[in-house]
């Protein structure tokens, strides 16, 4: 999808929002005042911002035809239908964020019209993506999720039980803020468990490492349990 359709589908389905679900219309709104005045080629050079656009415009699409189902028995047949990852960031964090005050929300939104996000770490994570879901896992991942809620990736497992993930090879100077933030952040968004894992990007096979680490937490990690795991 181009720049100048991104920025058409995204009024469009402001309007259609409106009548069904006005907190998605007020955060549509917020997006297309951000975009609106940047031409659409220099909207088409910005990556990121594409890339986050587009993943809204498929979540808000979803959620529309989800909340436009004339019962909640309907609905919710149709949130059980999905994997146990989408289920969660459908059933509960995407609506969260919609009533909740984002504060984080602006200033990423800045950041990646100004280039000042790269991603580092997505090859990585591309890569534990597809491990866990050749384990027979599931998996989300989301600029909202990563930039607002310090989750690089939901995951889940055998159980069914999506668990929140925050992936870092910061320096031990940091590493204790770091965590705090994290910690914190899952705390305000009401994530009722969490995990932390720092890895040395230098060891030898640490992709499947980190790979059976977030299965085997996604399936036990107790309720209330915010973990700091160093590989």
């Amino acid at each position: 999808m181009q720049a100048r359709e991104i920025k058409d589908r995204l009024k469009s389905l402001i309007e259609e929002a409106s009548a069904i679900d006005p907190r998605l219309a007020n955060r549509l709104e917020e997006i297309n005042r951000w975009v609106k005045d940047v031409k659409p080629g220099s909207l088409t050079a910005k990556r990121f911002v594409i890339l986050f656009l587009q993943q809204m415009l498929q979540d808000a699409e979803v959620w529309l035809r989800l909340k436009s189902l004339p019962s909640q028995e309907e609905q919710q047949s149709a949130l059980t239908a999905l994997n146990p990852t989408l289920k969660y960031w459908y059933g509960y964090l995407f609506p969260k964020w919609l009533s909740e005050k984002d504060a984080k929300f602006y200033i990423w939104r800045q950041k990646l019209m100004a280039g000042e996000f790269n991603q580092e770490d997505a090859k990585l994570i591309d890569s534990i993506a597809n491990n866990i879901k050749n384990s027979g896992g599931t998996i989300v991942q989301r600029y909202i999720a990563d930039l607002s809620m310090a989750t690089d990736i939901i995951v889940s497992s055998r159980q069914e039980m999506p668990l929140c993930i925050q992936l870092t090879s910061v320096s031990e100077e940091f590493y204790q803020d770091k965590f705090n933030d994290w910690e914190n952040t899952l705390i305000f968004w009401a994530i009722d468990r969490g995990l932390f894992l720092s890895y040395n990007p230098r060891a030898t096979d640490f992709v499947n490492q980190i790979v059976n680490i977030l299965l085997y937490n996604s399936d036990n990690l107790r309720i209330g349990s915010y973990l700091k795991f160093n590989l």
